[in-house]
């Protein structure tokens, strides 16, 4: 259903955006990054949010970056995740496969820079097993998502 959903969304839009179906399961970072043999950081994880005002929101960030608590209050408010059933009730997507496209009802999406270190990356297609490739730039644009700074610094491996 919510694979489909996403299906709808690109169509109603006119989007040749190819949906990557595997066999095996994407629905945490290090399984998507392992199942389609990238870095983790070009996983686009997709995270649902209430914020103190009652709205949700839905937040973009790159797979391995973290929420800096001080640069999110700053710029969204004090928020708190959504319980697993919250997820699914207001995305439609199942919790390992949400995605900022073909949600439930509108909501809005914000999109952390941490993803503009990318040139494409993956976010989940409404399924547990899917995937898109996709510019950080062309989601922000076919989602109307605004652009924050609410991630920690990606500290660069040593090697």
């Amino acid at each position: 259903m919510s694979l489909q959903s996403v299906r709808d969304f690109f169509a109603a839009r006119q989007l040749d955006i190819p949906i990557i179906e595997l066999e095996v399961s994407t629905a945490t970072v290090a399984l998507a990054a392992a199942a389609h043999g990238v870095e983790p950081g070009r996983i686009a994880k997709t995270l649902s949010f209430r914020l103190a005002s009652g709205e949700v929101i839905i937040l973009v960030t790159r797979g391995d970056a973290r929420i800096d608590n001080r640069k999110f209050k700053d710029a969204l408010g004090k928020g708190k995740m959504l319980a697993q059933e919250e997820v699914v009730e207001l995305t439609g997507h199942p919790v390992g496969g949400v995605c900022p496209f073909g949600l439930a009802q509108p909501l809005p999406v914000y999109l952390d820079r941490s993803l503009q270190d990318f040139d494409e990356v993956l976010p989940a297609a409404g399924a547990i097993h899917s995937a898109v490739r996709i510019s950080p730039a062309r989601m922000a644009e076919i989602t109307a998502g605004s652009w924050v700074d609410v991630c920690q610094p990606v500290a660069e491996l040593a090697g």
